[in-house]
């Protein structure tokens, strides 16, 4: 067969698993996560193996260090990835809520209720915990997942996966509820792109250039997640140690993630005493500053240029400027941003009520760190992506984002 029919293929047996698995009771899918959790941990050997020959050949090639570290499994890691999976079986199941309902005026029963997408694609760059995540949430809300990892992680995506695929044979669940998709050139992408009617949604998560092609070129309904330019506005009634320490966690915390601070605006009636502080504690974490004026005239700090502005570094670098107010800042930020998320501190809470409201990103932040906007830390469990998209899901997306609704109407021989 050809890759394009070796992918419908998979998408048909995913579609034939998917329907079973939109019938599991929440008892059976969390028995499953379960055990793909404790099969992760009891194969940890044969795990890490696998990582570690995709952890050789990136480094032979030359691959940077911040796409290593996406790259990289460790037993830490791993263990994350099952309690990743543990967390999701401790939330509540969506599929079937009511999401509204009542009874008509005509004395129809009428309730909108959660269902399944049925079979949702995934396309991802690096990461190999993603494999796990998507897998559990994609069960837990009652959709097969068809996986599509970089060719940079093939082994450890193929590992876990043949893993997890066990544990669902273990627990009386299809085996084709989880699958990679096969073949490893963009001929296989492009057929999941293409496989409408096949597949009923794709998510891509990954750098800019990914997440636009699949936009521009998926046939199948995308839900975008987004690049992840995100800003801190420190403001003139700032608590500048606040305002320090957010700085700090926002860009050093993890750099080569979505949620990780790449800009720094400062309002300039605060710049005299914040911008010596701010630049030594950077620098001292190993931040190379790009900044305008009044930043490039401290030692070490390089001078920044538009690109600058639009760029996600994902590594040891923020764009830094200093802005006359609050109005300077929010043009910035509509200018440049990519609608992930945006973070002032202040104490003056009608500056924070003004840029929580002209901000138009997925997540507002005020007095607290862009490392906050994650499914985990939003209490969601262990989340599929961060949609910078406005239609069906936007923010980290959890178990309701996966899943649609459908009307139930119940009546008693009504005609109309």
């Amino acid at each position: 067969m050809s890759i394009t029919e070796d992918v419908i293929d998979a998408a048909r047996r995913a579609r034939v698993a998917g329907r079973d698995l939109a019938l599991a009771t929440r008892a059976t899918k969390d028995a499953a996560l379960h055990a793909m959790a404790d099969a992760l941990l009891a194969r940890e050997t044969e795990l890490l193996a696998a990582n570690a020959d995709d952890i050789g050949r990136a480094e032979a090639g030359g691959t940077p260090a911040n796409i290593i570290d996406r790259l990289r499994l460790t037993p830490d890691r791993l263990a994350g990835m099952a309690q990743g999976l543990r967390d999701v079986a401790g939330l509540a199941d969506p599929v079937g809520e009511v999401v509204r309902g009542g009874v008509l005026a005509n004395g129809l029963e009428l309730r909108q209720v959660r269902v399944p997408f049925g079979v949702v694609g995934i396309i991802y760059e690096a990461r190999p915990n993603v494999t796990a995540d998507a897998a559990g949430i994609c069960l837990k809300s009652g959709n097969a997942v068809l996986l599509r990892g970089s060719s940079s992680a093939r082994s450890s995506n193929a590992a876990i996966v043949d893993v997890l695929r066990e544990a669902l044979a273990s627990a009386g669940l299809p085996a084709d509820a989880v699958q990679l998709v096969p073949g490893d050139s963009h001929e296989s992408v492009k057929a999941l792109m293409r496989a409408r009617g096949h597949v009923d949604v794709l998510i891509p998560r990954g750098g800019a250039g990914l997440i636009q092609s699949v936009v521009e070129e998926s046939t199948v309904p995308v839900i975008e997640t987004g690049v992840g330019n995100c800003h801190v506005y420190v403001d003139a009634a700032a608590d500048l140690d606040k305002a320090l320490a957010i700085v700090l966690n926002a860009k050093t915390h993890r750099t080569s993630v979505c949620n990780a601070a790449e800009s720094l605006l400062v309002h300039e009636a605060v710049a005299a005493e914040l911008l010596p502080r701010v630049v030594a504690a950077l620098q001292d974490a190993g931040v190379t500053l790009h900044g305008d004026e009044a930043f490039a005239a401290h030692d070490g700090v390089v001078p920044a240029t538009d690109e600058d502005w639009a760029t996600e570094y994902l590594s040891l670098d923020i764009a830094a400027r200093v802005v006359p107010d609050l109005d300077a800042a929010l043009e910035h930020i509509r200018r440049w941003s990519s609608q992930h998320s945006d973070a002032i501190v202040t104490e003056d809470q009608a500056a924070a009520r003004r840029f929580v409201a002209e901000v138009d990103s997925a997540a507002v932040l005020v007095n607290a760190s862009t490392r906050f906007t994650d499914g985990g830390e939003f209490g969601f469990g262990a989340e599929i992506g961060i949609s910078t998209q406005k239609l069906h899901a936007r923010g980290p997306m959890g178990l309701p984002e996966m899943t649609s609704t459908k009307y139930v109407v119940v009546g008693e021989g009504h005609v109309r």
